[in-house]
């Protein structure tokens, strides 16, 4: 009887992997790098942009380095900030507040929302999480007008209700949390805890919660950057009510020789966001590892 050759294993730190050749694993890697420059590349040219002198900025074509590093950028960005009708302060103090109240608003809504569409099960439950997976299909765009006609109805034009109610009724991350919660919560011990007398919210809060951390750190990252980042509202035109994105586009508009000062705005707004998402990094990456995978 011929013996039936059998492929060994790779094993590396006691633990079976992906069973490819070291040549496969080389490639991969090398196509990983490289794409990684290319995706890295638009924030390292913003980064030195902004540390570049007015003359190396003239100079065509543009240099991949510094050659004399300068915080001049830093400088004048905050000198023409200072001489618009609000100070800077005033831009800092509404990007962060509504950042931090939108964040908030939508992860206490959105896990609780979810929490209820995954455990309670209320009568036409899976009509209203077939109407969230709808609404993720529609762009803006097309809901635009809309949305003006009920924000004109509620008289939320020209306030900070306009810039963050909004972030609150996005489905997105209730979708998010509903999965994880669907998949990461079984619902013997949801009984479990019913039947030793928890209450819905203490159950929420204190079991749920925790057992889902991943997600809701994915969600606190991914709507802190898209709300930190967003540009200047249409709805809003007080200059009080305004975001610092608002006043660096202000800037680069008054003048063609602000590319400095804009890279270095640039470089303040992306550093926290990026701040958050290395501190959180290891918990986003365990959600979408476990995104799609069930028991």
């Amino acid at each position: 009887m011929a013996s039936v050759k059998v492929k060994k294993l790779r094993v590396k730190n006691h633990r079976v992997i992906l069973n490819r050749s070291a040549g496969g694993d080389t490639a991969i890697t090398v196509v990983l790098i490289i794409l990684g420059i290319f995706m890295f590349m638009p924030v390292y040219l913003t980064v030195i942009t902004a540390f570049k002198p007015a003359a190396e900025l003239s100079i065509m074509p543009p240099k991949f380095y510094v050659i004399k590093p300068t915080f001049k950028n830093f400088i004048d960005l905050f000198t023409n900030i200072n001489q618009t009708w609000v100070p800077i302060s005033r831009y800092i103090f509404n990007t962060v507040y509504i950042s931090v109240a939108s964040t908030f608003g939508c992860l206490v809504l959105g896990s609780m929302a979810a929490y209820s569409l995954s455990k309670i099960r209320m009568p036409g439950y899976k009509m209203i999480n077939n109407l969230i997976i709808w609404s993720l299909m529609i762009p803006n765009t097309i809901a635009g007008v809309y949305n003006f006609i009920i924000y004109c109805k509620l008289q939320m034009l020209n306030t900070y209700a306009i810039s963050i109610l909004p972030v609150w009724a996005g489905t997105l991350g209730l979708y998010l949390m509903k999965n994880f919660i669907d998949d990461g919560i079984s619902d013997e011990m949801i009984e479990a805890a019913r039947i030793d007398g928890a209450r819905e919210f203490y159950i929420y809060l204190k079991i749920a919660m925790p057992l889902v951390k991943p997600a809701w750190l994915t969600l606190i990252v991914t709507t802190f950057q898209g709300v930190w980042a967003a540009g200047a509202s249409a709805y809003v035109w007080s200059e009080d009510l305004k975001t610092f994105n608002s006043a660096l586009a202000a800037i680069q508009g008054s003048s063609s020789n602000a590319s400095g000062a804009a890279a270095a705005g640039s470089v303040i707004m992306m550093s926290v966001p990026i701040i958050i998402f290395v501190v959180n990094q290891s918990k986003i990456v365990e959600t979408m590892a476990s995104s799609g995978m069930k028991d």
